[in-house]
């Protein structure tokens, strides 16, 4: 899909209204009008570690459930903002490891921002600083490093292609979603070796240090949102 149509919110797209939402969905869609506000919501959620079998929480049983992990926070953010002008626009980055993130892409004064949930403090939501998809990527690459995750691509993708699939307010795990944005054509990062093996060495040596922590040391921590 190319940049332009990523924006663009189909004619027959079928948007929720308030009679769509709970009283409780609906305070926090009001209450959550910015990027900045839905990722401070997100924040507060409990991670999904799964520990019961894979999941695919939609905003509603998502709320139900009390925990997101990065797809079904990116889901909830697409749903809340989408209420406010926002399309749906999500950014699938793909792990060497296979543990791909995937998180919400918004515009402002045409510049790219994000929203996200995460284990990792590194992995939440940036500023909408940058000119480029790429450049926003870029922006999580040292910290997406660990023992074994690195990223190796990333793919753009607008909800409203699923159609009249229910990713919204299912209380079913809306398991279209994942494999729909592995499908995605995905643009690879250049590798980088030397700049993967610096940033590896020092998240073991600070791991070593504060092995319950996530690192938090940086630079770029002023572009993060929320």
């Amino acid at each position: 899909m190319s940049l332009s149509r990523l924006w663009t919110v189909p004619s027959v797209a079928a948007i929720p209204t308030k009679t769509d939402f709970t009283r409780r969905e609906w305070e926090i869609v009001q209450t959550c009008r910015t990027p900045e506000l839905v990722q401070q919501f997100l924040r507060r959620i409990p991670y999904n570690r799964e520990q019961d079998g894979a999941t695919c929480f939609s905003f509603r049983r998502m709320l139900r459930e009390n925990r997101a992990h990065c797809l079904e926070g990116a889901l909830a953010a697409a749903v809340i903002l989408e209420q406010h002008g926002y399309p749906p626009v999500v950014l699938s980055i793909e792990s060497q490891d296979k543990l791909d993130h995937v998180l919400l892409l918004f515009k402002r004064k045409g510049r790219l921002g994000s929203v996200a949930r995460s284990r990792d403090i590194g992995l939440h939501g940036r500023k909408p600083v940058f000119r480029t998809v790429r450049d926003l990527v870029m922006s999580y690459f040292d910290p997406y490093i660990d023992k074994t995750a690195r990223i190796t691509g990333y793919g753009a993708a607008n909800l409203y292609e699923l159609g009249r699939y229910d990713w919204r307010l299912s209380m079913l795990n809306v398991r279209k979603v994942e494999p729909y944005l592995q499908d995605i054509p995905h643009t690879k990062v250049p590798r980088s070796d030397a700049r993967y093996e610096k940033a590896r060495l020092r998240y073991l040596e600070f791991h070593r240090e504060h092995p319950d922590r996530s690192p938090d040391y940086f630079a770029d921590r002023n572009l993060w949102l929320g």
